[in-house]
């Protein structure tokens, strides 16, 4: 899943590369994931300019020119492609956006689990999950801010994390590395962490995700379309040592979801704290 430092790198990639081009020709190769509110996407598309994109949690968003816009949620498996039209066109490629400076928008999607949404304004505002979003992981949010705003939530701390109406942008591969970070386990009850370790949450937040963007935008290059995660000091990396206790990393799946953490290093039950 593209997370916040993902579709930060992203973002900035293609207001360098994308934004202020005519989109010359529009093709569906797979319309599972395609929401089309506002006109047909293939017919309705070609003639208009990108605008700037923008992130917002999970969600990356571009304004188009005559009152369209383009939001994007990769969900689990989606990925965006900027190329050259003659490279190769994967079995998961969905949708394709040909720009007049003679280069390639692509969306890929194994899985089809993704939504592209093809609006106009008013009905920007109803995109679900969009509305729903909580504060961005890299606002600037005071720990008492942080602090009230956790408290409207209940059950386990990671749950709380991923679901992005308290902090949006995080997803589950950086909720493993910042709760590591902060060396809480996964599976506390966010009604049960004290002082210290609700400042050690609200600090790490931010920090890993901003480590991280400075990862990614040195190696991702123009593969935007790649996910790099082996970086990563626990998620998926089950089994392997921790790389600060030397204890093995332990690897839980659940609900279809990873969750890596140092038993060790983030000490706690896994049903009851």
């Amino acid at each position: 899943m593209p997370e916040a430092p993902d579709l930060e790198v992203i973002k900035d990639y293609l207001n360098k590369r994308a934004q202020g081009c005519t989109v010359a020709t529009a093709q569906v190769l797979r319309p599972t994931v395609l929401r089309p509110m506002a006109g047909d996407f293939a017919a309705d598309l070609p003639g208009r300019e990108l605008g700037r994109f923008r992130r917002e949690g999970k969600f990356l968003i571009s304004q188009l020119s005559g009152d369209r816009w383009l939001a994007i949620n990769p969900m689990l498996t989606g990925a965006i492609q900027h190329c050259e039209p003659k490279a190769r066109v994967y079995k998961r490629t969905s949708l394709l956006m040909g720009l007049d400076n003679g280069m390639e928008l692509r969306y890929l999607d194994d899985r089809q689990m993704g939504m592209v949404y093809y609006v106009d304004t008013e009905q920007l505002e109803g995109i679900y999950r969009l509305e729903k979003q909580g504060t961005d992981v890299l606002a600037d949010l005071t720990l008492e801010e942080f602090k009230a705003g956790l408290k409207k939530f209940r059950g386990e701390v990671k749950g709380v994390l991923t679901r992005g109406s308290f902090i949006s942008g995080i997803g589950n591969a950086y909720s493993d590395e910042i709760l590591f970070a902060a060396g809480i386990s996964p599976f506390r009850k966010v009604g049960t962490l004290k002082e210290e370790e609700l400042a050690r949450l609200h600090l790490q937040c931010r920090a890993v995700v901003e480590d991280a963007i400075d990862v990614l935008r040195e190696r991702m290059g123009e593969n935007i379309h790649v996910k790099i995660r082996d970086f990563l000091k626990v998620h998926g990396k089950g089994g392997e040592p921790c790389p600060v206790c030397g204890g093995n990393i332990s690897q839980l799946n659940a609900n279809q979801r990873l969750t890596n953490f140092c038993r060790r290093c983030q000490p706690g039950m896994l049903i009851r704290n």
